[in-house]
């Protein structure tokens, strides 16, 4: 089979559970990290699936990677090979495909609610999940590109989540692990301090209390929507 290639663009922000999905259920997976200036791979055909994790760079920014990652999402598709994203990521595929990438009305750091949309698509991802605790990091949102269909919400961020068939991007995270939660929370510790006014903002020590439940009840989430979405895996 071929592999699943993931593209890692800070080093906190590896692919967490995502990776202990994937081992255990032997299907293999190559880490790009971009981070390290690694070089992207000249064509996305070579892979089976599409992961691009989250950052803390804006896709507005003019970074020289950028364009090129872009090309590479839209050639998934084009070839029909899943694409899935996390927050940045999702705001990737979402300026590939079209859409916008702008500041959210509020900084969003924590777990929140997030809701899932009434519809057949989103019943296919999530069963029946109705509602879950997800961890959020971001100040920017995306716009659903055509032919998207909405699959989550929240109080403080509108398009969480939405699917074009095989390709699902995120803008909340589902791929914690307690780890990373508590790496973030240290590496980040001045951005939630200058956040601190949003009322989607938590301290790290909201974050991390109950740190092994929340990710319990995240991994099984994450365990069902990543079934979902190795289904697609191209050939």
């Amino acid at each position: 089979m071929k592999p699943v290639v993931i593209f890692r663009h800070a080093s906190v922000e590896g692919p967490g559970y995502l990776a202990t999905f994937l081992e255990a259920h032997d299907i293999p997976w190559q880490l790009v990290k971009i981070d390290e200036n690694e070089p992207l791979p000249t064509s996305i055909a070579h892979y089976s699936g599409v992961v691009l994790m989250g950052g803390p760079m804006s896709v507005n920014d003019g970074l020289p990677w950028i364009s090129p990652l872009l090309n590479l999402i839209r050639e998934a598709v084009a070839l029909d090979i899943p694409l899935l994203g996390h927050c940045l990521g999702g705001q990737l595929i979402s300026k590939a495909l079209g859409g916008t990438v702008t500041v959210n009305a509020v900084k969003e750091i924590g777990w929140g609610e997030v809701n899932v949309i009434n519809n057949e698509l989103a019943r296919d991802w999530f069963d029946n999940i109705e509602s879950f605790n997800a961890f959020h990091w971001h100040g920017e949102t995306f716009s659903m590109p055509e032919n998207a269909v909405h699959l989550l919400s929240s109080k403080y961020c509108t398009n969480q989540a939405y699917a074009i068939g095989k390709h699902l991007a995120f803008q909340c995270h589902i791929e914690m692990t307690a780890e990373m939660v508590q790496t973030w929370c240290e590496v980040g510790a001045d951005e939630i301090r200058n956040a601190s006014d949003s009322p989607a903002v938590q301290t790290a020590e909201v974050i991390t209390q109950n740190l092994p439940l929340h990710c319990f009840f995240l991994n099984k989430v994450a365990n069902q929507v990543y079934k979902y979405w190795i289904r697609g895996l191209a050939n």
